[in-house]
């Protein structure tokens, strides 16, 4: 399914020549290779674009990033294998770098610059530019261990990992992989390759049905991997079966394979198509023309927060607030025919989500979701109502909550694989979420108190977990959600007013001591009191009556009636123990009464004169 999807939004970006073409790939250049016309390196040019970028404290800073040049590409080898208008450091110059010094390097070094001269003689040959005329000068008058003390060689910085082009002395805009000539042989020799080689394996295409020349190696998907990966590869003996070796046993086409390995390139390139978490990579698209590329822009908004530039920030708010508000009806796509841009989105187009993780080898594919964008989208509306909590509605993204699963303090910086791709099929297909993400939630919630500065956890995207766990579970099994976006006061669940009874008395003990506290109960006694409150309350309601001596007697009136009332609804006597799920609803409730003391317009002093 996946091969055969990407294979047709290959056929789709070709339409809009959004791909490229055949033969061609995009490669990472770092510097220009100025030649002489008897060629000579006149110099070396750093051919880097400066970028400005914030850092951690807000400041502005240049960076330096390689241009992306589209050059000549061979097919898939394996092996040795020098391209036309090479790019590579190692086979242009047959040189190594270690440490400062340049060195001629191993046997793989020198076969490397051999197959490139060769092969490069061999093919400019008859050619007659300037830029490859001194092209062919430098490759007949270049040897290796002559150029060890080469000082332009010697000041590239990172010699190794660098890219390389060709110019002409002078003319900097004169490139090599530019010059017409060289580009006309180069299509007429890669549209030769394999046409009438009656050697090349062919058989029927599992993706096309036609019997076409089937690919022996598939290209590999850059950007996932330093080195780039292949998605479909067999490199033991256990893969292989009826005598067919390599990729021959996928029976996958090379037109086939051509274009699924483009378009996953140009997914992988565009970030309105692509995400990454951890090291799951997430590639998304709408399987139809132009108009349907602003479904992944508005997958980008929903999931990952990433604003696209086809929606202003008027457009997004009243999205977003539409779509949020609809969805417990039904009628969040209804929501996109309000905004003029988005009026002509197919919302029974196809859409499809992907995640990818890549090694050394091979990509593995987690997951792959094929639905109708507008149920996708309805879907992903009630996930994000379901997340808020509070007045206002903003989006929670994917990223927020796998942050908030992971302890501020520990050095492993990643989740499970296996529950983040549950967290993210219960967000497409509207089902249970995990009941591990409930118990790492109320897990983090009861251990993260004290942390704080920029690695604080943020627990209205916890709350909100919580909230949406809660709920949903509830309303899968037809029955009345009970926890509100705020402070619900006709609640009686033992274990939400127990909630807001713990904030009450922190609130309480901070008034008392003019907030001067380091710690309060919350610090010592939160986790306790949510999980056995007989335990713990008794304890907290005998220092409430020395915290009530030492505040005004407005406060004094406030807080009493505030305890009374929430301890009436109290049945009779303090729970022994919370189950997970009410041990959650402890954290609500401690959360809505609390934030309920911050909300604007609202002080203490108002809050008593309203009760007297």
């Amino acid at each position: 399914m996946l091969i055969s999807a990407l294979c047709r939004y290959y056929d789709i970006l070709a339409s809009e020549g959004k791909v490229l073409k055949d033969g061609y790939d995009y490669v990472k250049t770092h510097y220009l290779v100025s030649l002489t016309p008897n060629g000579k390196i006149s110099s070396i040019i750093d051919y880097q674009l400066e970028i400005s970028e914030k850092d951690k404290k807000e400041k502005v800073k240049i960076k330096k990033v390689p241009r992306q040049l589209i050059m000549p590409r061979l097919p898939q080898f394996s092996g040795i294998r020098a391209n036309i208008a090479e790019h590579r450091p190692a086979y242009i110059f047959g040189l190594e770098q270690k440490k400062s010094e340049l060195v001629t390097g191993s046997e793989k070094f020198a076969k490397s610059h051999e197959d490139f001269v060769n092969r490069n003689l061999e093919f400019i040959e008859n050619i007659d530019s300037p830029i490859v005329n001194a092209y062919r000068a430098f490759i007949n008058s270049w040897i290796p261990e002559n150029e060890l003390e080469n000082e332009l060689l010697r000041a590239v910085g990172n010699y190794s990992n660098s890219g390389f082009a060709f110019c002409i002395e002078g003319h900097p805009d004169v490139l090599l992989h530019e010059d017409s000539a060289l580009l006309q042989k180069w299509d007429e020799y890669y549209a030769s390759l394999n046409s009438n080689d009656d050697s090349v394996y062919k058989s029927e295409c599992a993706v096309s049905g036609e019997v076409e020349p089937i690919a022996e190696l598939h290209n590999k998907v850059k950007g996932m991997y330093s080195m780039g990966s292949v998605l479909v590869g067999h490199k033991t003996t256990a893969g292989c079966s009826y005598g067919k070796e390599k990729a021959f046993n996928s029976n996958i086409s090379v037109s086939a394979m051509k274009k699924y390995t483009e378009a996953l390139n140009y997914l992988i390139d565009n970030k309105n198509h692509h995400s990454v978490i951890d090291d799951i990579h997430i590639l998304y698209w709408a399987d139809g023309g132009i108009k349907n590329e602003l479904c992944s822009d508005i997958m980008s908004l929903f999931l990952f927060n990433s604003q696209t530039d086809k929606l202003n920030a008027e457009d997004t708010d009243k999205m977003l607030q539409s779509v949020i508000e609809g969805a417990t009806n039904g009628k969040a796509v209804n929501a996109l025919a309000d905004i003029a841009l988005l009026e002509n989105i197919d919302t029974n187009v196809d859409f499809y989500i992907v995640g990818l993780k890549p090694n050394t080898s091979r990509i593995a594919i987690k997951f792959i979701y094929k639905r109708k964008f507008g149920d996708i989208l309805l879907n992903i509306a009630q996930h994000q109502k379901d997340m808020q909590i509070g007045k206002e509605n903003k989006p929670v993204s994917i990223w927020q909550i796998r942050r908030e699963l992971i302890s501020p303090k520990s050095n492993n910086e990643e989740i499970d694989v296996s529950l983040f791709s549950s967290i993210f099929n219960s967000i497409i297909y509207g089902t249970k979420y995990p009941d591990y993400l409930l118990s790492t939630i109320i897990r983090r919630l009861k251990t993260d108190i004290n942390i704080e500065g920029k690695n604080a956890p943020n627990n209205k995207v916890r709350t909100g977990v919580i909230k949406a766990c809660i709920n949903r579970n509830l309303r899968l099994k037809n029955k009345k959600e009970e926890i509100t976006l705020s402070l619900d006061k006709t609640n009686l669940n033992q274990a939400y007013l127990c909630g807001r009874l713990f904030a009450v008395l922190e609130k309480l003990q901070q008034a008392a001591s003019d907030n001067s506290l380091n710690r309060t109960i919350k610090d010592s006694y939160f986790a306790s009191a949510s999980s056995k409150p007989v335990l713990v309350f008794p304890k907290l309601i005998t220092l409430a009556q020395n915290h009530l001596k030492k505040i005004s007697e407005k406060e004094n009136i406030y807080y009493s009636k505030l305890i009374q009332e929430i301890i009436s609804g109290i049945n009779g006597e303090f729970p022994d123990n919370f189950r997970l799920e009410d041990q959650g609803r402890f954290m609500i409730g401690y959360y809505q009464q609390y934030q309920s003391f911050f909300e604007k317009n609202t002080t203490n002093d108002t809050i008593i004169q309203e009760d007297k």
